[in-house]
């Protein structure tokens, strides 16, 4: 499908719950899932139901032993086994219960025992991308870009514990006072972070950033000003063209939602290897190989670093080498990767401006312990890299792409730049609103492009220099 097909079907989802997370909406928009507060269970210890509750969970837990605190990949009836037991449990329970009740008690046991314990409804709640618990009595969202405290509380200290535990024994991890923190990936996708006393001094934190279950597009991200159509062009050029693009931005800036959108550009008919810590990006071509890092387990061994994986994937015929995001000495492969035949690769990083992103891949580079000089080093970012893509998130929780940047070449012992696309930010006119404009300047891989059939769109650039 071509870009300007892909780019006219945003309009068919522009009521999504996706495009007011990643966009970010008016606060008056919020009022009505704002108002839907959410309550933990034991918050009033004088409820009855509360009581039932739990009495009924003991019950459960000693009439299915060892079996709850199996994988749900291990027993796909244990959901069943659970809510059959439960039904029994509820039918012989002598206090008085109307339906509601008993509705409340089978959702708070299931979501216990299976799920999330409080948070779990956090979790299903679609305007939430990020959940957030800073100790058991304190748990805040992001929802729309901006983030508020909500009326969940787990238990006690032992409760959120007991959830966190959980979710390591699912994805086989651990955390302890030997190992006190913890990243892992749960069957959705989504990312989760925990970290324990005695490295966390009020409590054990936990957060989950929640995989989207549709993905942006192209379209999407035009209908949410996040980038312009003709950017958007440039860049499917680009990427079409081979050209190595790394985006670069904060933490929840939106990085991953650009990489993922860029893979989207890639030809059909190419080889994709995707390299991530968490798997996150979710290519539509067929041909994709995706391979993920693993920590060490509790010996301290068996570590396959993003560096490890990097370097395998130059050994399986890749057309394309998608790394998630480089942070460590993978920057070197990554680089040598796109010098020796690789072009059209497309990884991200964490840095504050294009500039700053050099500096960033720089000092990753030194980080692999090879002696290697300055000059030598940026000459070899500035043969691999030739776009920057800088994406910024904005104080009202909106995400914009506000530099795309060729990197020229060298000036002395300096890497050039200049920008193709920026942001025209001015005292009239607030930075979230400010629009992404061309410089009218022609980028000079121009002719590198028509080597593989592509050109650039007319007008894309604008009407400057040329």
């Amino acid at each position: 499908m071509s870009l300007s097909a892909r780019l006219g079907m945003y309009g068919n989802r522009a009521g999504s719950d996706d495009e007011q997370t990643e966009h970010g909406e008016d606060t008056e928009k919020r009022t009505s899932t704002t108002s839907q507060r959410y309550r933990a269970a034991g918050r009033q210890s004088a409820d009855p139901v509360y009581d039932v509750r739990l009495r009924i969970q003991r019950r459960l837990a000693d009439e299915l032993g060892p079996t709850l605190y199996s994988s749900r990949g291990e027993d796909e009836g244990l959901d069943a086994r659970v809510r059959e037991v439960l039904s029994d449990l509820l039918a012989r329970e002598e206090t008085p219960l109307s339906g509601g009740d008993r509705a409340r008690i089978v959702k708070e046991v299931i979501d216990e025992v299976l799920g999330h314990g409080p948070i779990e409804g956090l979790l299903r709640d679609p305007s939430v991308n990020e959940v957030m618990a800073n100790g058991a009595k304190s748990i805040y969202v992001e929802r729309f870009g901006r983030l508020e405290r909500t009326d969940v509380e787990f238990d006690d200290e032992a409760h959120l514990r007991r959830i966190i535990d959980r979710i390591c024994a699912r994805v086989g991890r651990r955390v302890d006072e030997a190992s006190p923190m913890v990243d892992a990936r749960l069957p959705d996708g989504s990312r989760v972070n925990a970290i324990v006393p005695p490295i966390a001094l009020d409590g054990a934190t936990l957060t989950i950033r929640k995989f989207s279950a549709t993905p942006l597009t192209v379209g999407d991200l035009v209908s949410y000003g996040t980038m312009t159509r003709s950017a958007a062009e440039f860049l499917d050029a680009c990427v079409r063209g081979r050209r190595n693009i790394v985006v670069s931005g904060g933490t929840g800036s939106g990085k991953t939602t650009i990489l993922n959108v860029l893979s989207s550009f890639v030809p059909a008919d190419e080889r994709i290897v995707t390299i991530e810590d968490a798997a996150e990006l979710r290519l539509v071509q067929d041909h994709v190989v995706r391979l993920e890092s693993r920590p060490s387990n509790a010996e301290g061994r068996g570590v396959i670093s993003s560096r490890d994986l990097v370097k395998n994937a130059l050994r399986m015929r890749p057309d394309r080498i998608v790394v998630g995001e480089v942070r460590d000495a993978a920057a070197l492969d990554m680089l040598q990767a796109m010098n020796t035949g690789h072009d059209g690769s497309l990884t991200t990083l964490h840095a504050n401006t294009p500039r700053d992103a050099l500096s960033r891949l720089e000092t990753m580079v030194l980080m692999a312990g090879m002696d290697l000089p300055s000059r030598a080093i940026r000459d070899q970012v500035a043969s691999a890299v030739d776009l920057i893509i800088q994406i910024t998130r904005f104080k009202d929780g909106s995400r914009k792409v506000s530099h795309i940047t060729e990197v020229v070449g060298m000036e002395g012992d300096t890497i050039t730049l200049q920008d193709l696309f920026l942001q025209e930010i001015n005292a009239d006119t607030p930075p979230h609103l400010a629009q992404l404009k061309p410089t009218g300047i022609r980028p000079r891989f121009v002719d590198a492009l028509a080597m593989y059939g592509v050109t650039l769109p007319p007008g894309v650039l604008g009407g400057g220099k040329r």
